[in-house]
């Protein structure tokens, strides 16, 4: 047994991060300032997107898009119940309706054949998750979608590229740089867009309704003729997590590349433990995937997921759950009548899937520790 705990993630913090931080923290501008433009220009650029504009977190992105779109009372947005919460709470706090579509057994992404199945003259948006660093069929989804605005969650996609593109490209997108994430503000979030109109309804939403941000690229300061539009909220990003973002930026390609490394040795230990299956690869279209979660689905009447977990934390191995299906939770069990067996991919998932450790500062011992545990576990 190892002699220290291997948590499922931890972040990758380096003392030229902890100096950015510094030098903004001296500098006399420690909120939504010039770090917070400098992220915004480079996130826009790897998205290869028009506008970028940076958030407290994902959610409070997604709270604001909604809002920004005018979708309330009435209206439904898509989106699978095998995702965080964050989303699905927004779309019921606005007053729409959340409508879940099934994922695929294997791969555990939405298809446009599923997100089809579920579009109604009530859709107002769709929202696609690109689940575990691996991005859904995003120009299949666009097709059945047709006029039908499409935003993609791309929380776990920071490096994720799709036919060649990074995503985001083309389209709308909300990142995430939670503490948990391939790179991190500690907190934050950031949406991506070609569309003018959007960009400025976001940074009006999340700034009090005010129609300029704090900082003002030209004054480098608050605008004075800045007044409230209508009530917003207040969302925005401080410099001194864009600050650490925009330096963690310039590490992504190196942190993504020993992420698949890991991964890499993981899939192939695992083709000897058939009681452990990793997730299958999308077909039918090239991708890279950003690696941001390694998971497995716990599948022998051996041992329940949950009893798997907690004899691996016996043994100093973390592992995480990379969820609970959205639509079995009480509050939407519920308000909305579901029962077990509506979606029988995301729920054969639900009661399986655990994420295995993976970090940049993982080593190959590291990994192999892990599989030494499980082989452990379930020889017991």
């Amino acid at each position: 047994m190892r002699k220290d705990f291997l948590p499922f993630t931890r972040p990758q913090v380096t003392e030229e991060d902890i100096a950015c931080v510094s030098a903004v923290l001296r500098s006399g501008w420690i909120t939504n300032g010039p770090a917070n433009s400098g992220f915004e220009q480079e996130v826009a650029k790897l998205s290869n997107s028009k506008h970028a504009v940076a958030l407290a977190s994902a959610t409070g992105a997604m709270h604001i898009l909604l809002e920004s779109m005018n979708i309330g009372s009435g209206d439904e947005v898509i989106l699978p119940s095998m995702t965080w919460v964050s989303m699905v709470n927004m779309v019921e706090l606005v007053g729409a309706t959340p409508v879940f579509a099934e994922i695929d057994r294997e791969t555990m992404l939405v298809t446009p054949e599923s997100i089809a199945a579920v579009i109604t003259e009530r859709t107002r948006l769709i929202v696609p998750v690109h689940f575990a660093g691996v991005p859904v069929d995003i120009d299949g989804i666009r097709a059945v979608a047709g006029n039908i605005p499409v935003v993609e969650d791309a929380a776990h996609a920071i490096g994720t590229y799709y036919k060649g593109r990074h995503i985001g490209s083309d389209n709308s997108a909300i990142y995430s740089f939670h503490a948990i994430k391939n790179i991190t503000c500690g907190e934050g979030g950031m949406f991506v867009t070609n569309d003018s109109e959007l960009e400025k309804l976001m940074r009006r939403w999340k700034f009090h309704g005010i129609s300029m941000d704090a900082f003002d690229r030209e004054n480098r300061g608050r605008s004075p003729q800045a007044e409230v539009v209508e009530p917003g909220f207040k969302y925005n990003l401080t410099d001194i997590c864009a600050a650490l973002g925009l330096n963690q930026l310039k590490r992504l390609d190196a942190i993504n590349a020993r992420r698949t490394e890991l991964a890499m040795l993981y899939r192939e230990a695992f083709k000897n433990i058939p009681e452990i299956r990793p997730l299958g690869d999308p077909s039918g279209y090239d991708f890279k995937s950003a690696w941001h979660l390694f998971v497995v689905r716990v599948d022998t009447p051996k041992i329940d997921r949950d009893t798997f977990m907690a004899e691996l934390k016996k043994l100093n191995i973390g592992t995480g759950l990379h969820f609970r299906c959205a639509h079995l939770q009480k509050f939407y069990r519920e308000k909305y009548g579901y029962v077990p067996g509506v979606l029988p991919n995301t729920e054969y998932n639900s009661d399986r899937i655990c994420s295995l450790p993976l970090f940049p500062d993982m080593t190959p011992d590291d990994v192999n520790d892990v599989i030494g545990a499980i082989k452990n576990v379930l020889a017991r």
